[in-house]
């Protein structure tokens, strides 16, 4: 069974939040509700599955039920949570509808009566208080199973949408693969150990050929090859692929490099200007940034004066990163 938590999503969770999340309204709560469960059925099916929504139960409480759903918890044990007890102690603020999360979700488990409920280890605090509120309920423990947290593309914080560390499921398989190209070396291991269904003996075997000298290149093709396959077919997993490797390997450019069109109205503009207001960058400060650290191309050399200045009128192609190709084409206003 999934639960939809079209109730709970306009509180948010708070897990591993340094600030209060804003409240989502109705309509932003149901578009992501579709779209997640577009991206969850790619794994699993539909058919077999049973969608509840919290809303069929929330909706019909009444203020006296959730005074006494509130009552089942103290504050000090609420403020045992780690997020809390961090945000408390830096006196940063916690809002009252966010200490409302943990037993609302913990409610769900009351509500379908849940034998098992899954998260991952930072879920942990709420896994634990669903079983003590079904308790207080009448209801059978469930039990609590945690997964381990997958790390982002940063390599630093998990992965998240709101960070940016995400690679999405159901992104193009080029975005899949060019952002499993683009992970630290040091999350490869953690990666084929929680998205492949790899044997530790041979994950261990990677790992040994690694330390022992192997280009950890190779594992990433390989590991970018099954996430794409998982998520789409064997020949998209192939087509990326050799995509990145004619890219990358031998050097040619590939076959649908977007066309950055931009009128200017001086002959010539500072190119990390320009990255901004294209916005191949976020700001000229993170172009510069880029540019000190080797990674912005034109024409195919690399660019290290960062006061450098392009002429409007001519094509150039750009390349920022390993995976960001464009074609530049402005003109005079």
């Amino acid at each position: 069974m999934v639960i939809v938590g079209d109730y709970t999503a306009q509180v948010g969770d708070p897990s591993g939040r340094s600030a209060t999340r804003p409240q989502l309204t109705v309509a932003e709560v149901e578009k992501n509700a579709k779209t997640y469960l577009e991206q969850f059925f790619k794994i699993l099916d539909a058919d077999k599955i049973e969608v509840r929504r919290n809303g069929e139960w929330f909706a019909d409480m009444s203020f006296v039920d959730i005074l006494k759903l509130a009552g089942k918890m103290t504050l000090a044990r609420m403020l045992e949570r780690d997020d809390f007890s961090k945000r408390w102690k830096a006196e940063a603020p916690i809002s009252i509808h966010e200490l409302l999360y943990p037993l609302m979700q913990a409610y769900d488990s009351v509500a379908i009566k849940a034998d098992v409920e899954i998260g991952a280890t930072e879920q942990k605090f709420n896994l634990l208080t669903g079983r003590q509120i079904q308790e207080l309920y009448g209801v059978e423990p469930q039990v609590a199973m945690t997964l381990p947290v997958l790390e982002g593309v940063d390599g630093i914080q998990r992965m998240s949408k709101s960070t940016g560390n995400y690679i999405g499921v159901s992104e193009p398989p080029k975005e899949i693969f060019g952002k499993i190209m683009s992970i630290p070396d040091k999350l490869i291991i953690n990666y084929y150990t929680l998205l492949t269904d790899y044997d530790t003996a041979k994950i261990n075997e990677m790992e040994e050929a690694m330390n022992g000298g192997q280009n950890p290149i190779d594992f990433k093709k390989e590991l970018g090859q099954f996430i794409v396959r998982t998520y789409y077919d064997q020949e998209a997993a192939d087509e990326v692929r050799d995509e990145f490797e004619r890219v990358f390997s031998r050097k040619e450019l590939p076959d649908d490099i977007p066309v950055m069109e931009y009128e200017w109205n001086e002959p010539r503009i500072w190119l990390p200007k320009l990255m901004a207001e294209l916005k191949i960058m976020k700001g000229t400060g993170a172009s510069v940034r880029m540019i000190k650290q080797g990674g912005v191309y034109l024409d195919g050399e690399r660019v290290t004066d960062d006061k450098l200045e392009i002429e409007v009128r001519q094509e150039r192609l750009l390349r920022v990163g390993k995976r960001g190709f464009y074609r530049l084409k402005g003109r005079i206003v």
